[in-house]
């Protein structure tokens, strides 16, 4: 235990996800012994991104206006939503470049043993877009999990009155990795998922 301000500090740190006791020592001793004008900058981005960061009032994706850069793309497919559970898997999808269409970001997935249930998603918000008769297919891309699996398979039985195409992201092999380390699991969705070559 160290005293006043450097234990507040390693305590604030540890709160954060991901960062355990040691990786919060760690930081605050550097923190400690970088320049303050570093320190500076890091205590203004943090302000700012407070300050200035809200959610899409659309897709509820971040952004620094009432609408995310992909809801105020004109180009972008009317027809098809994306449904994801946090911001950063919007960024890990337009990374790949393959998506045209719009997203919709639930904030999390359906976890009873969290105390997460649908009515702390934004699944509402999601019923609202779907009801204009715009949309045509529903890509369901929450993560891997049980969460994630639980929350597609009750969006996928809540929009199926829709008449809605409802598709969910394939699931497999890591591209460069190797059958023996695979699970289960995953091997079995890859022998799911398989696809035809077209030579």
């Amino acid at each position: 235990m160290y005293e006043g301000a450097v234990q507040d500090l390693i305590d604030e740190l540890g709160r954060l996800p991901g960062v355990g006791p040691k990786s919060a020592q760690r930081i605050a001793f550097y923190l400690l012994a970088a320049d303050p004008v570093d320190v500076r900058r890091l205590v203004t981005a943090l302000t700012e991104v407070k300050d200035k960061v809200r959610f899409c009032t659309v897709c509820g994706n971040v952004s620094e206006e009432d609408m995310c850069r992909v809801c105020r793309d004109p180009r972008r497919d009317l027809s098809v939503i994306c449904v994801v559970e946090e911001p950063k898997d919007v960024v890990a999808i337009e990374k790949t470049r393959e998506f045209r269409g719009r997203y919709h970001v639930l904030g999390g997935a359906i976890s009873p043993i969290d105390g997460v249930g649908p009515d702390d998603l934004r699944i509402r918000e999601l019923m609202a877009r779907l009801a204009d008769g715009d949309v045509t297919e529903l890509i369901l891309a929450t993560d891997p999990n049980l969460e994630g699996e639980a929350t597609a398979t009750y969006l996928a039985r809540l929009v199926k009155p829709l008449g809605l195409r409802v598709t969910r992201l394939a699931s497999g092999l890591p591209v460069g990795g190797d059958l023996e380390y695979a699970d289960e699991v995953t091997l079995g969705r890859a022998f799911e998922g398989r696809r035809a070559i077209d030579i």
